[in-house]
C-alpha cells in the first residue's frame, strides 16, 4: 500500500483511541483540505499490509481502525487486508471518503460485473463512513468528525443491506450518572 502515514493512537479520527492509516493519492483535491500532502499519488512511502497489521497488533492502547487519506477508495485491496483483520482483532472500522456513498456503491457495482470485487469488499468491511467531499464554504467544527456539513455518518451494514444510504447515529447518553447510558461499543462510550 502507498500511505502519507499511521497514527497509532489517534483521538481525533472517530470515536475512542484508534489506530489511524492515511492512505496516499487523492484525485479530488478539495479546497482546505486538511491533508493536501496526501494527494499526489507518488508521494508517501510503501508499506506492505503485513507490516501493517504488526503495527495494529502492536497498539495495545488503540480500539479501532480508522482508514483515511487520501482517499483510501483508490487502494481498496489493502484497506479491504486491514478492516478485515481489525474485525478478527474485535475493533470496528471506520472510513473517510470524498466520494459518497451512492457513488462508492455504483463504482464497486461496475467493477464487480467487470470482475474486480476488491472496492465492494472494501465497503462490506467498514462499519462507519464518513462520505461526501470537504466543501470550504460549509465548514464546521459543530459536528463530530466531519470537517463540513454536506458529510454524512454512513452505517455502512445497514446501508448494504436496504441498497440505500442509512445514517449512523451514536446512542444518546441517557444520564450523568451513568445508570443506563451509553453504548460501551468495541471503542468505549460513544456519545455526541
Amino acid at each position: 500500500m502507498r500511505i502519507a502515514g499511521v497514527e497509532p493512537e489517534s483521538v481525533v479520527d472517530g470515536p475512542g483511541v484508534r489506530f489511524a492509516v492515511f492512505t496516499q493519492g487523492c484525485q479530488l483535491h478539495c479546497p482546505g483540505c486538511q491533508n493536501p500532502e496526501t494527494w499526489a499519488d507518488d508521494g508517501g512511502c510503501e508499506e506492505s499490509v503485513p507490516r501493517l497489521i504488526e503495527q495494529m497488533d502492536d497498539a495495545v492502547l488503540a480500539g479501532g481502525l480508522t482508514l483515511s487519506g487520501g482517499e483510501a477508495s483508490r487502494q481498496p485491496s489493502g484497506c479491504a487486508a486491514l478492516a478485515r483483520h481489525a474485525h478478527r482483532i474485535g475493533w470496528d472500522v471506520w472510513c473517510w471518503s470524498g466520494h459518497t456513498v451512492e457513488f462508492l456503491m455504483r463504482l464497486a457495482s461496475v467493477e464487480q460485473a467487470k470482475g474486480d470485487g476488491a472496492l465492494a469488499e472494501m465497503l462490506s468491511q467498514i462499519d462507519v463512513l464518513v462520505d461526501g467531499p470537504f466543501l470550504l464554504r460549509r465548514r464546521t467544527l459543530g459536528l463530530a468528525w466531519r470537517g463540513s456539513d454536506n458529510q454524512r455518518l454512513i452505517d455502512m451494514p445497514a446501508t448494504l443491506r436496504k441498497g440505500r444510504a442509512v445514517e449512523w447515529r451514536p446512542p444518546e447518553r441517557a444520564s450523568l450518572a451513568g445508570s443506563s447510558g451509553g453504548d460501551a461499543g468495541r471503542t468505549g462510550e460513544w456519545w455526541v
